[in-house]
């Protein structure tokens, strides 16, 4: 067969220059060399403010197109990454509306969304609604509109396949088919799996950051911290897979070789199991329903090892409640949590308040709001700047107190 004959795939990967984008970038040219039944291109890709990043990858790659979505990079920014990216006929653009108009390139039909919180939404939900494939790392896309996400695929025969390491293990465990009890997610417990409430509100940044298994970003990282990132896989996966929240539960797993569990109406229970590495869940996603040689390392199974399992103490991880609730009462609740999370989490890497501080900034705003049902895409967008707003004047009044 003829390179012209074979099955094109056009990829943009949002988010290329953080962790999650990288390690697509490194499995995206991987199946373009070794993947003989297909072409796989990388037609564009977007970054914030990492111009450096994205010169190096667009060096490498000869994407298409590039996004800065930056505002501030409309001047300099732009400037500097034209001189340093070639060929010159590469199209750059600025600005947050054109991750947009990237998603929504009638050229691309696979999309992985990799930015990180609200501010990868409107592109994510620009790839649902024309139907392409969307290999979601951006969890908070679900967190915010689970509900509208899940109209907007039915409409269009979007597909969404996850990539978060978790929500891609439940996704192979339910392809052996059989009637799923319970859905399992585990949690390396982050770096306070041990500390007591006590130590944990002294807790600094730079502890905070300091995860035991895997290498995230920053606020990815601070999420791991709180488990409020637990909490938010707990809702992610109540509208991936369609499950309501009684039928979820968390398990603490330090070792993060068993990314996921399934429990079955028959009383067995399906694990997927590898050492951590974001290129598997990245290539499955890309390349479902084929199965193909990847990069990751396997389980050494020549070494004996341990592996245990515990379950969430809720007292010192409050945010575990507060995922459960989110993901049983849905409507507005996704959207104000999120929102206050990524707002708390700020003022923590700003040292503006406690560690323990940020799950409780979240529940004040979740209290404070009026719940809604039936939410659309505006009001969702009205809610999150609400929440944002509402968390920074609770740390305003705290810090008078």
């Amino acid at each position: 067969m003829s390179l012209s004959s074979l099955p094109s795939h056009r990829v943009v990967i949002l988010g290329a220059t953080g962790s999650i984008g990288m390690a697509a970038v490194d499995v995206l040219g991987h199946l373009s060399q070794t993947d003989s039944d297909a072409n796989w291109e990388l037609y564009g890709i977007s970054g914030h403010q990492n111009l450096r990043g994205l010169a190096e990858i667009a060096s490498q790659k000869r994407p298409q197109r590039i996004v800065l979505s930056d505002p501030a990079c409309q001047n300099d920014g732009l400037e500097v990454l034209r001189k340093i990216v070639f060929p010159r006929d590469m199209r750059i653009d600025v600005g947050p509306e054109m991750l947009v108009d990237l998603a929504s390139d009638p050229e691309v039909d696979m999309l992985v969304a990799a930015i990180v919180g609200r501010a990868g939404l409107e592109s994510t939900l620009a790839a649902i609604r024309l139907g392409k494939r969307v290999a979601i790392a951006n969890k908070e896309t679900l967190v915010v509109a689970g509900d509208l996400v899940r109209r907007l695929a039915a409409e269009s025969g979007a597909e969404l396949l996850p990539v978060d390491s978790e929500h891609s293990a439940i996704f192979q465990c339910l392809a052996a088919g059989g009637k799923p009890r319970r859905i399992i997610l585990t949690a390396s417990g982050g770096p306070f799996r041990q500390w007591t409430a006590d130590q944990m509100r002294d807790a600094t940044i730079d502890q905070a950051l300091a995860h035991p298994t895997w290498q995230m970003g920053r606020k990815i990282s601070i999420d791991s911290a709180t488990m409020m990132n637990k909490a938010l896989e707990i809702i992610e996966a109540r509208w991936l897979f369609d499950c309501p929240a009684e039928m979820i539960e968390v398990m603490i797993h330090p070792q993060s070789m068993i990314h996921s569990m399934v429990e079955m109406i028959d009383g067995s229970t399906i694990a997927q199991l590898s050492p951590p590495d974001m290129r598997l869940p990245i290539q499955h996603a890309l390349t479902h329903p084929r199965c193909l040689a990847g990069k990751t390392p396997t389980l050494d199974l020549t070494r004996a090892s341990n592996w245990t399992l515990e379950p969430v103490d809720r007292e010192r991880f409050p945010a575990i409640s507060l995922g459960f609730e989110v993901a049983r009462v849905g409507g507005s609740a996704g959207a104000v949590v999120n929102a206050a999370n990524e707002a708390a989490v700020g003022l923590f890497l700003d040292g503006r308040i406690r560690f323990t501080d940020i799950v409780t900034a979240c529940q004040t705003a979740l209290e404070n709001h009026n719940h809604e049902t039936n939410v659309t895409l505006d009001r969702l967008l009205e809610l999150d700047r609400w929440a944002r707003a509402e968390v920074h004047q609770w740390q305003a009044r705290t810090s008078r107190c």
